[in-house]
């Protein structure tokens, strides 16, 4: 059973989905996969995990580095899974490219399979997928909006 809530972000509208004890999604409103095929997600605003998110993001909105103190429980294929796991390792301020992240899975991954990976990331900011450049630090696609990923790596003092 899936849970939900909203947050209101300066950047628009959020939804937060969790299986009551990690953050399965973070999605922005209207973002390419929506819900990653999360349907059925009863709302409930007080449970505590989302007390504890709304309380990060605020810290995160407000230019601090807030330490991420629940669980994460992304829900994707093994590849996926560990594509996340290396954009999570991404420290605050800093990027990484698509071809980086592949040479760190294999030295004959492709970057463009990262990319498919990391544009599907259900939750968003927390697994910073915001912080993954194009070749030569070229700003490319994010599926909240390349405005986002552009106020998002501003607020981090990235660009």
């Amino acid at each position: 059973m899936y849970y939900s809530t909203d947050y209101s972000s300066p950047l628009g509208e959020m939804l937060i989905v969790s299986d009551g004890e990690a953050i399965c999604g973070v999605w922005f409103y209207n973002q390419k996969f929506f819900k990653n095929g999360i349907t059925d997600a009863i709302e409930n605003d007080d449970l505590p995990i989302f007390k504890k998110v709304k309380k990060w993001f605020d810290d995160y909105f407000n230019g601090k580095n807030p330490e991420i103190n629940f669980k994460l429980n992304p829900l994707g294929s093994e590849f996926r899974l560990e594509v996340w796991k290396i954009l999570s390792q991404i420290p605050y301020g800093e990027t990484l490219t698509y071809g980086e992240i592949a040479s760190e899975i294999s030295n004959t991954m492709s970057a463009q399979a990262v990319g498919g990976a990391v544009g599907q990331n259900p939750i968003s900011i927390l697994i910073p997928c915001h912080r993954v450049l194009g070749a030569d630090g070229k700003l490319t696609g994010y599926a909240g909006g390349l405005d986002k990923k552009i106020e998002l790596l501003r607020l981090e003092k990235i660009i």
